[in-house]
């Protein structure tokens, strides 16, 4: 009697070890949480994460091309010899709208430096974007990106997870990524990887 019992008290503390186990799993990985709520919130948002490429270790500089809500189109191209940084966004994005006067905040500081910004919508109609960037009062401009040329271009590249968004990149002069946020951009470690890339030489 005692043996059975001791049995089954060590086969329940160990059911119990596993359940705090499998919780404690769950909750270190975010995106995996996210995929398993089921809320439809239509996003898998970065858990703020940041990734430094040293000089060394550097990818060959991005390529891709796009039409802006205005109608002027830009390319990866005609952004080299400028640090550049690279927002994927979308309007209904709860982190996007997060995020969004930080960005304009460091558009505005860094602009005088030379830093370009530049969004890249990946899904509003033009009307819905715009509202957007006059609700933030956004003065940099976006990429229309609904058919994912630029998104597929740089995921490719492993650079952007398809369903992580925002992503924000940071390219260097010579168009090549030097960080990347998954997630809401912290404006001040935003801040500080802009002021390292522009003091490559």
């Amino acid at each position: 009697m005692t043996s059975s019992m001791s049995r089954r008290s060590l086969f329940a503390a160990t059911g119990a070890l596993l359940a705090v186990g499998l919780a404690a799993c769950t909750a270190k990985d975010p995106l995996a949480s996210q995929a398993a709520a089921g809320d439809n919130k239509g996003y898998i948002a970065g858990d703020g994460s940041v990734t430094e490429y040293a000089l060394a270790k550097r990818s060959d500089p991005v390529e891709f091309s796009g039409k802006l809500f205005d109608g002027s189109t830009v390319s990866a191209a005609k952004l080299r010899g400028k640090v550049t940084v690279l927002n994927f966004w979308y309007a209904a994005c709860s982190p996007c709208r997060l995020e969004a006067p930080d960005l304009q905040s460091l558009h505005t500081e860094f602009e005088p430096q030379g830093v370009d910004f530049l969004g890249v919508n990946i899904r509003d109609e033009v009307a819905t974007a715009e509202a957007f960037e006059r609700t933030f009062k956004l003065t940099y401009p976006s990429i229309m990106d609904k058919d994912g040329g630029v998104l597929l271009s740089l995921s490719q590249r492993k650079f952007v997870p398809p369903d992580s968004v925002p992503t924000t990149l940071v390219l260097d002069k010579q168009g090549r990524v030097s960080a990347r946020i998954l997630g809401t951009a912290d404006k001040s470690t935003l801040k500080a990887l802009i002021t390292s890339a522009l003091a490559e030489k």
